[in-house]
């Protein structure tokens, strides 16, 4: 893997793709740096080295160019505080401004750029976009995981302006070699844990885990559809019911491949999605017409939690139920400290992004399981065997 340790970055200008997209509050506070943390090894490393440093990501989903909300200048205190020392800011991702100002840089210092999609040529992969960004650089380094999955302009294109210049940062390199450690190395008894919303989001990493795994866990939205698929009266909870008959195949695909596929056997169930509603407890696949389940029963918890704590490789994608609201959250949380147990006594917890990674960071869990992915996305594509473009710009 060609990663940024394979170069000394003394005298260079690192322009290096970053995943700085993180949540803020209405105040433009952040409240979730961790995409900002993991990325403060790589840019430690090359400052060490007398190289300078230009960040470029993106930031929310920007709909008609340049606003005050999806401004990366809101960053900029917190990262000066990250790397202590001050980031300088350019007022535009490209430009005389942009230009100036990374040609200008000193062994040592930092440049962000303002946010990548303001242009629509970011996302489209425009050439030429791209090769205004690859001026601002001497070398070329990616360490934004979580849009390796997608070819954009600043992620796949760029590369191609970096012949024999262009390299992993740390973040990234971890990311992979966690995933490849899952997929190839993991050992055994291999239990995965897959929640969230739809089955459909997830079938070709279902499939592809029952190719490797002891124990496959279901539970959240997802499940309510396998309890439709068997009969089960769900109420009114979440169902995709153009997929019954998937969920039957995949029930019956893991009897053949003699995995252990485990549903829940209780649900917490509400009148309402609301933080208010009143709950009970009721069978899985027994919830009566005007009921939904919100969260997996305390016996599921019990169950699911004796199956993980006796794993040596856990790999955990979704939540089990709406842990964002408190009602709804101990199902999540009981799955979570499961989890933190068996890395305790040794096994490898892999925490795959997204709604896992906020349910580990809200309970204050993230530092007791051993890694947790900062792309949701990507890594389900790269689990599910697909090539990511990010990756691909890298190594080819």
């Amino acid at each position: 893997m060609n990663t940024i340790d394979n170069l000394n970055f003394s005298g260079k200008r690192a322009l290096i793709r970053v995943d700085f997209n993180v949540p803020l509050d209405a105040e433009f506070n952040i409240t979730d740096d961790n995409r900002m943390v993991g990325a403060v090894p790589t840019i430690q490393k090359i400052l060490n080295d007398g190289g300078s440093v230009i960040l470029m990501s993106h930031l929310g989903r920007p709909k008609d160019g340049p606003t005050d909300n999806y401004s990366l200048k809101h960053l900029v205190k917190h990262l000066s505080a990250l790397l202590g020392k001050d980031v300088q800011f350019a007022s535009d991702c490209i430009g005389e401004d942009a230009l100036a100002k990374s040609k200008a840089l000193k062994g040592g210092e930092v440049l962000l750029l303002e946010n990548l999609r303001f242009y629509k040529e970011e996302e489209k992969g425009d050439e030429t976009f791209a090769s205004k960004l690859a001026a601002l650089g001497d070398v070329y380094v990616n360490d934004a995981f979580g849009t390796a999955h997608r070819a954009h302009a600043s992620t796949a294109i760029i590369a191609k302006f970096f012949p024999g210049a262009k390299y992993f940062g740390y973040l990234m390199a971890g990311e992979l070699a966690n995933a490849e450690k899952i997929l190839n190395h993991a050992d055994r008894p291999f239990t995965a844990i897959m929640g969230g919303a739809k089955v459909s989001d997830k079938i070709l990493l279902i499939e592809k885990l029952l190719e490797k795994v002891d124990n496959l866990i279901i539970g959240g939205g997802m499940a309510y559809t396998f309890a439709r698929a068997q009969g089960g009266q769900i109420g009114t909870s979440l169902c995709e019911n153009d997929k019954l008959d998937l969920a039957l195949a995949l029930i019956e695909k893991a009897k053949a491949k003699n995995v252990n596929l485990l549903l829940p056997v209780d649900t917490t169930i509400a009148d309402a999605f609301s933080p208010d509603a009143k709950t009970a407890y009721a069978k899985f696949g027994d919830i009566q017409s005007d009921w939904m389940g919100l969260d997996i029963g305390p016996e599921t918890a019990k169950l699911f939690a004796a199956v993980i704590k006796n794993s040596k490789t856990v790999l955990w994608n979704g939540p089990m139920g709406v842990f964002e609201m408190e009602k709804f959250e101990v199902g999540t949380r009981a799955i979570a400290e499961a989890v933190v147990e068996a890395t305790q006594s040794g096994a490898f917890s892999l925490i795959g992004g997204g709604d896992s990674a906020a349910a580990v960071s809200k309970f204050g869990l993230e530092d007791q399981v051993s890694y947790v992915s900062t792309g949701g996305g990507a890594l389900l594509e790269y689990m599910e065997g697909k090539e990511l473009p990010g990756v691909k710009a890298i190594n080819s």
